[in-house]
C-alpha cells in the first residue's frame, strides 16, 4: 500500500456512543497498515458524502438513528452504502444497519433504521447492562488467533438474508456477519485492544478507493 495511492478518509458517526474509541482503533489500524489517512466525524449529509468508509459505533441505537434522521444524514448514508461504500456497524451500529429490529420484551422497536443489511436483529439478546461479558471468538477472516469480543447489552442476529455471510457465532447465536461491503458485529471491537477488525475494514475502504482511482 505505497506509491501514489490516495489517502483514505474514514468516517465515524459522531452523534453518540463509542466515538473516541473507534477513532483510536482506526488510528491504530491506519498505523499498523502503514496507510495514509484521516478520520472524520460524520453528522451531516455533506460529511457522509465525502468519506471512503463509515463506522457506526456502539451506543444507543435509537438515539443515534433519531439524531441522524433529524440531521437528514440517514438517507445519504443509505445511498452511499448501496453504492458500495464500506461500513462497519458495531453493536448499536449493526442494529441501525438492519432491516428490522425487535426486543424480546417490547417487540418491534419501530425505530428508524438504515436498512441496507438484510438481517433481523434481536436487541439485548444477551441481557442488559449488568450482563456484560467478554468471550473469545473464532473469526476466520481475521486469522487463526481468537478475537476477544466485548459484549455490552449486545444484540444478536436472528435472521439472515441469502447474501449475508455469518462470520462469528457465540453459543449458537450469530454475533458477526458480512454482506458485501457491510460488516456488522454484536460486540465492540473498538474496546478489545485488537485492531484486526478495524484493519480489515480500512483495507476494504482502501481497496475500493484504489479500484475507483485506477
Amino acid at each position: 500500500m505505497s506509491g501514489k495511492k490516495k489517502s483514505v478518509i474514514i468516517g465515524v458517526l459522531g452523534f453518540q456512543g463509542d466515538i473516541e474509541e473507534n477513532v483510536a482503533a482506526t488510528k491504530d489500524a491506519l498505523q499498523d497498515l502503514q496507510v495514509e489517512g484521516s478520520i472524520e466525524l460524520v453528522r451531516y449529509p455533506e460529511e457522509a458524502e465525502k468519506v471512503d468508509g463509515l463506522i457506526l459505533p456502539g451506543g444507543e441505537s435509537t438515539v443515534q438513528s433519531t439524531l441522524a434522521a433529524i440531521q437528514r444524514s440517514l438517507p445519504v448514508i443509505k445511498k452511499r452504502i448501496s453504492e458500495g461504500m464500506p461500513v462497519l456497524g458495531t453493536c448499536a451500529g449493526m442494529i441501525m444497519l438492519s432491516r428490522r429490529a425487535f426486543d424480546r420484551v417490547i417487540g418491534d422497536t419501530k425505530q428508524k433504521l438504515i436498512g441496507n443489511l438484510d438481517v433481523v436483529i434481536e436487541r439485548n439478546a444477551f441481557g442488559r447492562q449488568g450482563d456484560s461479558f467478554e468471550a473469545d471468538l473464532d473469526i476466520g477472516m481475521l486469522g487463526k488467533e481468537v478475537f476477544k469480543g466485548v459484549f455490552i447489552r449486545a444484540p444478536a442476529v436472528s435472521e439472515v438474508g441469502k447474501d449475508v455471510e455469518v462470520i462469528a457465532k457465540l453459543n449458537n447465536k450469530i454475533v458477526a456477519i458480512k454482506q458485501k461491503n457491510i460488516i456488522g458485529t454484536s460486540f465492540h471491537p473498538e474496546l478489545s485492544g485488537d485492531s484486526r477488525m478495524h484493519r480489515h475494514f480500512v483495507k476494504m475502504a482502501v481497496d475500493l478507493k484504489n479500484k475507483v482511482a485506477a
